[in-house]
């Protein structure tokens, strides 16, 4: 999705200030779907997931990423501080570790899927999804109305364009975390309706309560459960479905503050 770009981002600076936790990168993966960082902390080491972005055409021999090759044993928030840079291929190396050094509160997530919980929130209402997800079909079932909106439209979806047209009709909106790393996260919120419930979904989400303050209403992200067997599955390609070793879960706001 890039129906507009946001240049600037409070937001992701606001998670990055909220860091408490840091320490060495000790893996780093940068497959072809998926960025994995590991970062070895005091209490053991801890991973983090992002979607791979290769911005335009990548020519051979142009490094996408500074200090590539070298990245191992700089300091955890070093990297995450990359979520903020220009460079497509950097942020997400910058969101995968800001994900790894995330202080998630595990007692406020609950076992719940995207698919589960837009399910649950979108029966028989209008449902504006952002960005094509592979449950898509089962939403256009059970809602009243549905529009998937996406930058490369299939045979069922909308434009991106027409996000400023249809999001303000959704009772339910749901945005990629992609969106959070294309920098268009803000362009989107702005548009949702004061009463519409609001989840950011997909791996490349933070799971991080600051986001509760701009009015979303639950995080529907993925936490690395067995290190080793991400890793692998990030070094092999694989897509997000192939990956073993993760946990889907979902965090809902106990209560909307509106900035």
């Amino acid at each position: 999705m890039n129906p507009g770009q946001d240049l600037d981002s409070p937001i992701i600076q606001r998670i990055l200030d909220d860091l408490v936790i840091d320490g060495p990168v000790i893996d780093v993966r940068i497959g072809t779907h998926w960025t994995v960082v590991v970062v070895q902390t005091q209490n053991g080491p801890r991973a983090g997931l992002a979607a791979t972005q290769w911005g335009g055409g990548v020519e051979h021999g142009r490094p996408l990423i500074r200090d590539a090759g070298h990245l191992l044993a700089k300091m955890g928030a070093e990297l995450a501080a990359l979520a903020l840079s220009e460079t497509p291929a950097e942020r997400s190396l910058g969101f995968a570790t800001m994900n790894a050094l995330l202080d998630v509160p595990i007692g406020a997530c609950v076992d719940e899927n995207a698919e589960e919980l837009i399910l649950r929130k979108g029966r028989e209402k209008r449902v504006a999804v952002v960005g094509h997800f592979p449950f898509v079909g089962e939403v256009r079932q059970a809602a009243k109305e549905c529009w998937v909106l996406e930058l490369d439209p299939g045979s069922e979806d909308v434009p991106a364009a027409r996000a400023p047209q249809l999001i303000p009709q959704a009772d339910v909106v749901a945005i990629t975390g992609m969106t959070l790393v294309n920098r268009t996260f803000e362009g989107l919120l702005s548009l949702c309706r004061p009463d519409s419930y609001v989840v950011i979904l997909g791996p490349s989400t933070p799971l991080a309560p600051v986001l509760f303050d701009y009015g979303v209403d639950a995080l529907s992200g993925t936490i690395v459960v067995d290190i080793p067997a991400v890793v692998l599955g990030v070094s092999q390609g694989a897509t997000f479905r192939q990956l073993t070793g993760r946990r889907l879960v979902t965090m809902e706001a106990t209560g909307r503050r509106l900035l």
